[in-house]
């Protein structure tokens, strides 16, 4: 596939998990039955992600469609936070999403993941499971205790709560594959080691992308626009598109 293609569809997508509904939105290129990715977003974050919302541009660029969806407690889904976030609960919204947007005759049956901080932590978590194409993430953790908690709290004034959220996912590194890692080295949040150790342990195909100086949130718009392009360009490599 060549050329540049457009985001000429729209639409808003519910479903539930759970019980919970939640909301999202899927970014259809003028592309038939395309390849898509489903956003997973951080802890504290929707699907309204300035990162997410230049992703999903990019993807429908390349002839990719995109859907960015609010996890339970989150955005406009269901759910009080406090009561409903854990690791299990968004992998089941994540598996939940994949499903109904299977049944969308629209769109191909290539599937690709993309996970921000503790999206990626649970992206990460079913990847293998639903035999995913290809997976980006962007600053996971490996385990909730790698993750500096007093960080969190000056960078979103909100206190993790360690027994909601404790998760370890290193037992299933060794069956993820397709994966491109990125971590910025100056992340006080979640330490970049976690990113060497996600990458060394993944199955190839794999790439990783230390960002010079960049932080958890990725607030460098220069590098942002470098992640867009580099995650983009990992999934038209994995994919593998209509002639």
């Amino acid at each position: 596939m060549t050329g540049v293609f457009t985001m000429t569809n729209v639409k808003s997508i519910t479903f539930r998990a759970d019980g919970f509904r939640l909301r999202g939105i899927l970014h259809l290129p003028e592309v038939d039955h395309p390849p898509l990715v489903i956003g997973s977003h951080g802890l504290l974050s929707t699907c309204r992600s300035p990162k997410q919302i230049a992703l999903a541009e990019s993807c429908n660029a390349a002839g990719i469609a995109y859907f960015r969806f609010d996890h339970r407690g989150c955005g406009d889904s269901d759910g009080v936070f406090h009561k409903v976030t854990s690791l299990k609960a968004r992998c089941d919204d994540l598996r939940a999403a994949v499903a109904r947007l299977q049944d969308t005759e629209s769109i191909g049956r290539q599937i690709g993941l993309f996970g921000s901080s503790y999206g990626g932590a649970v992206s990460i978590s079913i990847a293998d499971a639903l035999s995913v194409d290809a997976l980006v993430t962007v600053a996971a953790p490996a385990r909730s205790r790698t993750i500096n908690a007093a960080a969190h709290h000056r960078q979103t004034g909100t206190i993790l709560d360690e027994r909601m959220l404790s998760f370890d996912i290193s037992d299933r590194l060794s069956r993820v594959g397709r994966i491109f890692v990125i971590h910025g080295d100056a992340d006080e949040v979640v330490p970049v080691s976690d990113a060497g150790e996600i990458h060394e342990n993944a199955q190839a195909p794999k790439r990783l992308w230390i960002q010079p100086g960049g932080d958890h949130r990725m607030s460098d718009p220069d590098l942002q626009r470098e992640f867009v392009k580099r995650a983009t360009d990992w999934f038209k490599e994995r994919f593998t598109f209509r002639k």
